[in-house]
């Protein structure tokens, strides 16, 4: 019942083939100390580059560049492969912006599932850029994806999403055990909520989460928070870095999720209600 996974924490910039070579190699090297499932961050190809609708035109089919890459890297290593987020858009979509789309692969390099980030990150911050408006560049997501895995019923989601608790509590009552958070949390909020957050989620729903973290400056302005961490259902971080590039491993244990929700089974204590407003 025990599983080594990892997450991949980079410091990804614009140019996707520099991004490319930099993913093999800390794919390869978690690949090396017996990672089976791999967490790669949001954005790991392409970090704010200006061409994401190119990028996206350019990944219509698996044939893809970037596609192509992320099949080949899961079958070489015999790895199950969450690969955080990549402009993906649609063959026959009249909008001109992408989706930010998860692609997942099973250990022969098979395409199983894709996930679209559902909330998009609009809002302002108190940092050098100060705004953030992924709506200009791409369209929110409609479907959460759940899939059977070795390891467990594992669930991706998105950054953004990590402030959306009713999804995962949506996600759980699918008796998912694994949650994979591809993100790129700037330094500001980070600082102040990822780890919050990410604790949060996996006491909620007495499931692990594996949350993959960009780290460090992208270009003059951007800064992302790192930080990657492990989580286990009792909210223990298992696993966890700071700044930098960085790999993080754990071995998940499945009988651990059965025994805490056994003896705690809140998620089954769930009642009806119904609200009242007290007006003055």
């Amino acid at each position: 019942m025990k599983h080594k996974v990892a997450a991949v924490q980079m410091n990804s910039g614009m140019d996707v083939a520099e991004n490319l070579t930099h993913t093999e190699r800390l794919i390869s090297q978690v690949a090396r100390l017996g990672a089976r499932l791999v967490v790669l961050p949001e954005c790991f190809a392409a970090f704010a580059a200006s061409d994401m609708l190119a990028i996206g035109q350019g990944e219509q089919t698996n044939e893809g560049p970037i596609r192509s890459f992320l099949a080949e890297q899961a079958r070489t290593h015999k790895i199950w492969l969450v690969a955080g987020s990549i402009p993906y858009f649609p063959e026959g979509q009249t909008d001109d912006r992408c989706l930010a789309s998860c692609f997942v692969y099973n250990d022969q390099g098979d395409e199983v599932a894709r996930y679209d980030k559902i909330h998009l990150f609009d809002v302002n911050v108190d940092d050098s850029k100060g705004s953030y408006r992924e709506s200009k560049e791409f369209l929110p997501g409609k479907h959460l994806v759940v899939i059977d895995t070795p390891f467990g019923r594992v669930a991706p989601v998105i950054c953004y999403d990590l402030r959306f608790p009713e999804i995962f509590r949506k996600l759980a009552e699918q008796h998912v055990d694994i949650f994979c958070i591809p993100s790129a949390f700037t330094a500001v909020t980070g600082a102040a909520h990822w780890e919050t957050l990410v604790k949060a989620r996996a006491i909620e729903n007495f499931s692990y989460v594996i949350a993959a973290n960009q780290t460090g400056m992208h270009g003059d302005k951007r800064e992302t928070h790192g930080h990657s961490m492990i989580v286990d259902p009792w909210g223990q971080a298992i696993a966890s870095t700071t700044k930098g590039e960085a790999v993080i491993l754990a071995d998940i244990d499945l009988q651990k999720v059965k025994q805490i929700r056994d003896q705690m089974p809140s998620l089954s204590h769930r009642c009806p209600y119904e609200l009242a407003v007290i007006k003055k």
